[in-house]
């Protein structure tokens, strides 16, 4: 009799557990946020023209390899830079990159804005500092992970570059493709936390160098912090100072704001406004969006009307990027472009200036070591902005060219006006064609709507006769 009343007791407690669970999943399901506005903002529902935007990359990667490409070679641009353009990156879709301290909700961002929360695939998420690898959210059409090492290997990819970081890094790089709306537009970068308290050699890769290689290929970039993690170190400080000049594609996030009461918020936006200043030198301080980005309701009395419309600003920002990543792609290519063709310009000058200075009984090696440790003495830099519309802020570091020299001798190179072919055009011309004319009437036809189409002339130019517009009279 006792051993059925126990039973009998122990069925009940087995019922009354599994109703709380219930009742609790009804409540956690109840208390979701309504996500409708991510797909309103982003415009998800709308069905893109690919077929004018695959005729446009076709025609900025024939631009890039015929006018731009042949001088970057020639005069070894890619060793001044150490960035050279491949074709997976002219066709790479916009990469958004999360930076910022550990747990502060990058991951839970990203698992957010793609609607995977509670899902087999979603971003493992916690406390404690989870984030170990850089993870790369790409679209694919079924849902997979790829290692690292087969990413790097792939040419038809933008990470191949990666190789250079070495096996150790390729170990924590992973990425994960699935079939997503979103996904199709863009590419999510979620990166391992900064954690003050290591060095970097513990990590066992130049993690410094790797998220610099990911911030100069970001067209956002979304630096996050919550309010307990305000305070500033040496790697969050060397991070920022990775982050000059790419202002404009900085957003900073204060996550996690329904945790306080408005009183409070007040002052950890302060503090945070306090940390920042030091290390952003900018006229106009940068925009701090305060929210909390995760698919659960906003806290009891909290300013969630406010949060909704951050919210819906910072989706409007990367809406903007979606929309505008063809004219960022061809501004991307011209600047580089411009660069290339100062670094040929700068060649150019020293070959000349060495052919100067040089006489029967002149040693050669001295007589370039001169040139290249004091180059405003032969006026090298002054030379290039008389003769040409270059602006004195685009010149690259002169101490560059020293390390430039010494690993490629000023021998190997040939003077602009060599480089020249009857059939081809002359390099120079052909790149600035492409800055001043080729890449401007592209950027206007997309700009008017028009298909641009593919010119047969840019291989052979036609049979002009080459021209030379910097021989020196």
């Amino acid at each position: 009799m006792k051993g059925t009343v126990l039973i009998c007791c122990f069925l009940s407690l087995l019922h009354l557990q599994a109703t709380a669970e219930e009742e609790e999943e009804d409540d956690v399901t109840s208390v979701l946020r309504d996500r409708s506005h991510i797909d309103e903002t982003l415009r998800l529902a709308t069905e893109e023209n690919t077929a004018d935007y695959a005729g446009a990359l076709q025609r900025l990667r024939k631009i890039y390899h015929t006018s731009i490409r042949p001088m970057e070679q020639a005069y070894k641009y890619n060793e001044l830079r150490q960035h050279e353009i491949s074709d997976g990156e002219i066709t790479s879709k916009p990469m958004v990159l999360f930076l910022g301290p550990w747990s502060v909700g990058k991951s839970s961002m990203i698992n957010y804005l793609l609607g995977i929360n509670d899902s087999p695939h979603q971003l493992y998420t916690g406390a404690e500092p989870t984030t170990s690898e850089f993870t790369v959210i790409m679209h694919g059409e079924k849902i997979r992970s790829v290692e690292g090492i087969v990413m790097a290997a792939d040419s038809s990819r933008s990470f191949s570059p990666l190789e250079k970081f070495g096996q150790n890094f390729l170990e924590k790089l992973v990425g994960i493709e699935m079939p997503h709306k979103l996904l199709e537009r863009v590419t999510f970068v979620d990166t391992p936390g900064i954690i003050e308290n290591r060095k970097q050699q513990e990590r066992g890769y130049p993690f410094n160098d790797v998220c610099q290689w990911f911030i100069d290929r970001a067209d956002l970039i979304f630096v996050v912090f919550d309010p307990t993690k305000l305070d500033v170190g040496l790697e969050l400080e060397m991070l920022f100072r990775q982050l000059k000049g790419r202002e404009s594609q900085i957003r900073i996030i204060l996550n996690k704001a329904d945790n306080l009461v408005t009183q409070d918020l007040m002052r950890v936006y302060g503090a945070l406004f306090w940390s920042l200043a030091p290390l952003i030198n900018v006229t106009e301080p940068p925009r701090v969006y305060v929210s909390s980005f995760w698919p659960y309701d906003y806290a009891a009395d909290t300013s969630r009307e406010l949060f909704k419309r951050e919210e819906i600003s910072l989706l409007e920002d990367l809406n903007q990027v979606i929309e505008n990543r063809m004219e960022n792609k061809i501004a991307f290519i011209r600047q580089h472009g411009i660069r290339v063709r100062i670094h040929s310009l700068l060649v150019d000058r020293y070959i000349q200036t060495f052919k100067e200075k040089m006489s029967f009984f002149s040693d050669p090696e001295l007589v370039f070591k001169e040139i290249v440790d004091d180059p405003d003495k032969f006026y090298i830099f002054k030379t290039i902005l008389a003769k040409t519309n270059v602006s004195k802020f685009d010149l690259p570091n002169r101490d560059a060219y020293r390390d430039f020299f010494g690993v490629n001798p000023i021998t190997n190179f040939k003077p602009l006006q060599a480089e020249c072919s009857y059939m081809g055009g002359c390099l120079l011309d052909k790149i600035e064609r492409a800055i001043t004319t080729d890449l401007p009437a592209l950027l206007s036809s997309i700009n008017s709507g028009k298909q641009p189409g593919l010119s047969s002339c840019e291989t052979t130019g036609c049979g002009e006769k080459p021209k030379n517009r910097y021989r020196k009279n």
